[in-house]
């Protein structure tokens, strides 16, 4: 994963680190002497799916930490090094979402799942509801998705294999209620978290946007959680904003991340929005989920 993303920062170290070496004669490195291939840098950046105001941040980084210094030309590669990595602290560096705090304050917890049509947000659930059962944690579905053919069904086929109850309407029914009545059926048995589905959105339909909101009013969830394709490129900014503005996320998991060479995303993300990243998903088997790690993250890709 991510191939693309490393070579990309692989080069670019390589690049600046040469660049600015050959221009090292005995004197402070200008913003002349690093200006073109920041520029490059930028745009090779943006074709990662690094939004433009992470790319910028960086570029600035580099410079400050570069122009007017006397740099030994053996030290460039560590300045440069140096200056990417802690750049990406920087735009990762969000305080960290504590499930299990979360659960004990709140029993019955209720997680709501959000996300564009197609993101993966129902495999996603059952990925999260498979963790937290091996946590230890018990938990019951909520079939919040009525207005997507066979959503319920789907939901149903995960609640079987994990042996984990859904509660559901029918078709059509008030998605709000359904989350309502399985809370109701957690507090009366003791289950600890709520893992609600809600239909998949898209910024041209109201009326689900209009819902979800009366999801959040009505039911006031604990953690709502935004599942992100991580293949959409820069159109994930675009989708978290969005979701962001309605409903204020508390904090994404991306889909896909096996697949995806780029993973420019989950730095535009957090930078944009400014909330924590809590899981990657790596595959189609339930285990196939990763808890997000900035450090990780930023040595994998460096």
């Amino acid at each position: 994963m991510f191939g693309f993303l490393k070579k990309v920062f692989k080069k670019k170290i390589k690049d600046v680190s040469s660049s600015v070496s050959k221009k090292i004669l005995e004197k402070k490195i200008s913003e002349k002497d690093v200006e073109s291939i920041l520029e490059d840098l930028g745009i090779t950046l943006l074709q990662a799916d690094v939004a433009f105001e992470v790319s910028e941040k960086i570029k600035e980084d580099l410079k400050k930490n570069l122009v007017g210094k006397e740099v030994k030309r053996g030290k460039v590669k560590d300045v440069v090094l140096k200056t990417f990595k802690d750049s990406l602290s920087e735009v990762l560096n969000i305080p960290k979402v504590d499930l299990n705090d979360i659960i004990k304050k709140n029993k019955p917890s209720l997680f709501l799942f959000l996300g564009f049509n197609g993101s993966g947000k129902t495999t996603s659930l059952a990925k999260v509801a498979n963790y937290l059962k091996q946590k230890g944690f018990s938990c019951v579905l909520a079939a919040g998705d009525s207005f997507r053919a066979a959503s319920i069904e789907q939901l149903e086929e995960h609640g079987k294999k994990l042996s984990i109850k859904v509660i559901k309407h029918g078709y059509g029914a008030d998605s709000a209620a359904v989350i309502f009545d399985a809370k109701k059926h957690a507090e009366a048995k003791g289950i600890d978290v709520v893992l609600a589905d809600t239909a998949g959105r898209s910024h041209t339909n109201r009326n689900l946007m209009d819902e979800l909101k009366k999801i959040c009013n009505v039911n006031k969830p604990d953690l709502k959680i935004l599942v992100i394709d991580s293949l959409v490129g820069n159109d994930a900014v675009h989708q978290a904003n969005m979701f962001d503005e309605v409903v204020d996320i508390d904090t994404v998991m991306f889909t896909k991340i096996d697949v995806n060479e780029k993973g420019g995303c989950i730095l535009s993300v957090s930078h944009t929005l400014k909330k924590p990243i809590l899981f990657l998903g790596t595959g189609q088997e339930y285990s196939s989920l990763k808890i997000f790690k900035p450090q990780e993250f930023i040595e994998n890709i460096i």
